[in-house]
């Protein structure tokens, strides 16, 4: 397991750094996130792609990192520009290494409805006033 590579990778990842995947993940890789579920390089690629695509500047900043044998925990903030609307989304990352150190799993866990739905201005209003009746005061 590397790491500090892996923060690296994600905290300068463009468009391009995509291709090269492969260095880091395992052609196998499993990866899941609230809108993906994926096994394979190829596939992973192109939910990477598809955010380069999809998002203006998309970037990483890994907050904190650490591991403990073949696993690793992430938590990042994901700043994005989506049709001239800055956003960002705090989330974390679990991630488990094959015995060659490359990523064999990586499931994203972030809260689709707080950190993206609500943010939205028609059903973020009815999202936080579901939120704000469900609250216990």
């Amino acid at each position: 397991m590397n790491l500090d590579a892996l923060r690296r990778f994600y905290e300068n990842l463009s468009a391009a750094d995509v291709a090269r995947m492969g260095e880091l993940y395992d052609a196998h890789a499993y990866f899941r996130d609230p809108f993906n579920e994926v096994r394979g390089l190829a596939k992973v690629q192109r939910i990477f792609a598809h955010m380069f695509e999809s998002l203006e500047t998309p970037r990483f900043e890994v907050r904190e990192a650490f591991g403990a044998g073949d696993q690793a925990f992430l938590t990042w903030d994901f700043s994005f520009r989506v049709r001239g609307r800055s956003l960002r989304i705090h989330g974390s990352s679990h991630l488990k290494f094959a015995p060659d150190g490359k990523v064999i799993y990586h499931r994203d866990y972030w809260d689709a409805a707080e950190e993206l739905w609500e943010k939205l201005p028609l059903l973020g209003s009815v999202l936080r006033w579901l939120k704000k009746r469900l609250r216990a005061e």
